[in-house]
C-alpha cells in the first residue's frame, strides 16, 4: 500500500490503489500523442515514461479525522461484470483488506461519496453476498448528486453498456436499502467538506473540497484524468458527455487552484498523486 498520505488541517488523507489504468487513460485522451506529450517534460518520469506511455491508476480515498470517515470514489469492486473493459472485469484485489489495515473496517465507515457515477467510481459501493449485490459499507450514507442520480436513473441511451450495468449493480442497490443520500451539487457535507461543481466527463459530475485549520485540497475526481491535462486543459477524453463544458471546468480549477496553498489530489494521477499548481503558459504544473 505504501506510506502515501496527506494532511489537511484535522484531515488525513489516504490513497488506496486498486488496480493500473495507464493504457485505458492514454487510450481515452487521443489528443496525447508521444509528439504533443515531448513538450510538456515536467510530466516524466512520475506521470509517463520516456516514450510517452502513461502512468495512471484506480483509486479511492479515505479521509479521516477524530471524528469522520469518509470514502471518496469506491474503483470497480470485485465480480463485476464489464465487459467492455476486460481488464476491470470480474476483479478480485485485496481493496476491501486496505481499510481495516489503517484502522478503518468497513462497519466505522461513515460516508461514501462519489464524484459521479461512472463503473469506476461506484464499484465498493456494494459486494457480492450469496447472488446479492449487498452494501460494502453497511452503516455509512452515500452521497450521490441528485441530478447525476436522475440523469443515469434514466437509463440514457447513449451511455455504454458497463456503465449503466454499474448503476444496476453499485448504485440502485444502496438506494433500495435507503442508505443514499441525494445533495445538490455545492452541498456542504461535513464542517470543512464540500462538493464543488465540474461538470463536462459527466452532466453533473463534482470535486470535492476540504477546507481546515487554514489548509485546503481538492480531490479533483475525472475533470482531470491525467496531469497532462493540467498543462492542455484543452484535451477531453473520449468518455466526456459534454467536451466544452469539461474544458471549461478544467479551465475554471486551473484558475481557482494555481499559484495558491491548495493541494491538487488527482483521482487517476499514479503516485506521488498530489501537488500544489503552478501557473505555466496557457495551463498550470503539479509540483509535487
Amino acid at each position: 500500500m505504501g506510506d502515501l498520505r496527506w494532511t489537511v488541517g484535522e484531515f488525513t488523507v489516504v490513497p488506496f490503489i486498486e488496480t493500473e489504468a495507464g493504457a485505458v487513460v492514454n487510450d481515452i485522451i487521443t489528443d496525447a500523442t508521444p509528439s504533443a506529450l515531448s513538450e510538456i517534460d515536467w510530466l516524466i518520469p512520475d506521470f509517463a515514461d520516456q516514450s510517452g506511455r502513461f502512468r495512471a491508476v484506480i483509486q479511492s480515498f479515505l479521509v479521516m479525522s477524530d471524528n469522520i470517515r469518509m470514502v471518496v470514489d469506491p474503483c470497480v469492486g470485485n465480480d463485476k461484470k464489464r465487459e467492455g473493459m476486460a481488464e476491470w472485469s470480474y476483479l478480485h484485489t485485496d481493496f476491501l483488506h486496505r481499510f481495516s489495515e489503517v484502522g478503518c473496517a468497513p462497519e466505522s465507515i461513515d460516508f461514501v461519496v462519489c464524484t459521479h457515477l461512472h463503473y469506476d467510481h461506484v464499484g465498493w459501493n456494494t459486494q457480492l453476498v450469496g447472488d446479492r449485490w449487498q452494501p460494502t459499507f453497511p452503516r455509512a450514507r452515500y452521497i450521490f448528486c441528485e441530478p447525476e442520480f436522475a440523469y443515469w436513473a434514466s437509463n440514457p441511451s447513449n451511455e455504454i453498456e458497463d456503465h449503466l450495468e454499474g448503476i444496476r449493480d453499485s448504485v440502485m442497490p444502496i438506494v433500495d436499502a435507503k442508505l443514499a443520500n441525494l445533495v445538490q451539487c455545492d452541498a456542504v457535507l461535513y464542517s470543512g467538506i464540500s462538493l464543488v461543481p465540474t461538470p463536462g466527463h459527466t452532466p453533473f459530475h463534482v470535486s470535492v473540497q476540504i477546507k481546515s485549520r487554514e489548509q485546503q485540497a481538492l480531490i479533483t475526481g475525472d475533470v482531470f484524468h491525467h496531469p497532462c491535462q493540467l498543462a492542455r486543459p484543452s484535451w477531453g477524453t473520449i468518455s466526456d458527455t459534454y467536451a466544452e463544458q469539461g474544458h471549461a471546468s478544467r479551465e475554471h480549477l486551473i484558475e481557482r487552484c494555481a499559484d495558491t496553498d491548495t493541494l491538487v489530489i488527482g483521482s487517476h494521477f499514479a503516485p506521488p498523486t498530489a501537488g500544489r499548481l503552478v501557473t505555466d503558459g496557457g495551463g498550470a504544473r503539479l509540483v509535487v
